[in-house]
């Protein structure tokens, strides 16, 4: 169709974008005071992050590193895994999951995901076992968690670590067992569009004491203690991975307003949900279970070969109505860099290509109204109407 989608006006004069931040009058107080103190790194607030995100997760340790890339990296390295060693995890995820895999010198194997939660498929696992995999990486995909059961009773049966990537799941619980608490080491991001949002910066939580002082000791250029009054000794060539005040005190004012924006972002999915459920076009994001689902992003899957556009006309035309979109996740298996090193070629991972090809990310953030997403309603529904 040569058609181009041409709008009189745009439905709203502020663009939307995914994933904006909450912007509260407090915060900015806090970085001022921050500022004063001129303790900007590994500070008080750093502590105090540490010992409320291990409270709400319910773990015994918590560590905070600068990233949630940080966080993956140290955990991997904390197990000891490098060179020859084998990771599993999928390719329906941000490259960051798999970069850390590169770091320490391991390989990444990949199984496909689900096609009704988008996770790693559990049933897949144990057929990407080999005499060298040491450790499998379930990422808890939008917020929704992977079958934790599954994996762990595999990671039990064959004698792997496991290390969840947790960055879109603080709130997330599979089954009755809070996201934090389940594995060896599980990894969150403070991104700035995740749902405890610092700018940067990152969170260990593990429930074993050994690990808990390798991360601690690994994050800081691996001293032996942190008591710079004393001659300090490196026990491991460790790293700068330390987490700055500033961004340690905005993820710890999120932190506190975590509940309440979970029933904020809950009312404004169901919303997207009950406005979208009777388009054909349109299959609705990650179906439901007994898990608690984390909300952090809204992905709708649309059947472009249902409409007379594709994925870029798409957005494109919801960009002209003032409605910001993103595409998540363009699979890891065909980047430049995997496909030359591994050889991955499309059609290896059938379910993550045909999902990545078709899914958008539409704004949901806890600083969006109700009139904010009746907006993007009208804006997809606009555009599918056009196309269709």
């Amino acid at each position: 169709m040569n058609t181009v989608f041409k709008p009189e006006k745009p439905i709203r004069k502020d663009k939307l974008i995914v994933g904006s931040p909450q912007i509260v009058e407090d915060d900015i107080n806090d970085l001022t005071e921050v500022y004063k103190s001129g303790w900007w790194v590994s500070g008080p607030k750093t502590k105090q992050l540490a010992e409320e995100f291990r409270k709400y997760i319910g773990c015994k340790y918590a560590v905070p590193v600068g990233s949630g890339t940080f966080a993956l990296h140290l955990a991997l390295d904390v197990l000891g895994i490098g060179p020859r060693d084998e990771v599993i995890t999928t390719p329906y995820t941000f490259p960051a999951t798999t970069h850390v895999i590169e770091y320490v010198g391991a390989k990444p194997v990949f199984v496909d995901i689900e096609m009704g939660s988008y996770n790693m498929d559990p049933n897949k696992i144990e057929r990407a076992i080999t005499r060298r995999t040491k450790a499998i990486m379930p990422i808890h995909i939008v917020g929704r968690p992977c079958d934790m059961d599954k994996i762990t009773r595999i990671a039990q049966k064959y004698n792997l670590s496991v290390v969840e990537d947790a960055a879109h799941a603080v709130e997330a619980f599979w089954k009755r067992k809070k996201i934090g608490t389940i594995s060896d080491m599980t990894c969150f991001s403070f991104d700035v569009t995740k749902n405890v949002a610092g700018g940067l910066g990152g969170m260990v939580t593990t429930n074993k004491k050994k690990y808990y002082d390798k991360l601690v000791s690994y994050s800081h250029f691996g001293f032996l203690q942190r008591d710079f009054n004393l001659p300090y000794d490196t026990v491991y060539p460790g790293y700068k991975y330390d987490i700055s005040e500033f961004c340690a005190v905005l993820a710890l004012n999120s932190l506190k307003r975590i509940e309440t924006n979970l029933k904020i972002r809950e009312k404004l999915w169901q919303t997207y949900n009950k406005a979208f459920k009777d388009i054909p076009e349109i299959v609705l994001p990650n179906g439901e279970d007994e898990s608690r689902h984390a909300r952090h992003l809204y992905m709708i899957l649309i059947k472009f070969e249902k409409l007379g556009c594709n994925r870029a006309e798409f957005m494109e035309a919801l960009d002209k109505l003032n409605i910001g979109s993103r595409i998540r996740f363009t699979p890891i298996h065909l980047h430049t860099y995997y496909r030359k090193k591994y050889g991955f070629r499309r059609g290896d991972f059938p379910v993550t290509e045909y999902v990545s090809d078709r899914v958008l990310c539409l704004p949901l953030s806890a600083k969006l109204t109700e009139e904010d997403v009746k907006d993007v309603i009208n804006g997809v529904t606009k555009v599918i109407e056009f196309y269709r």
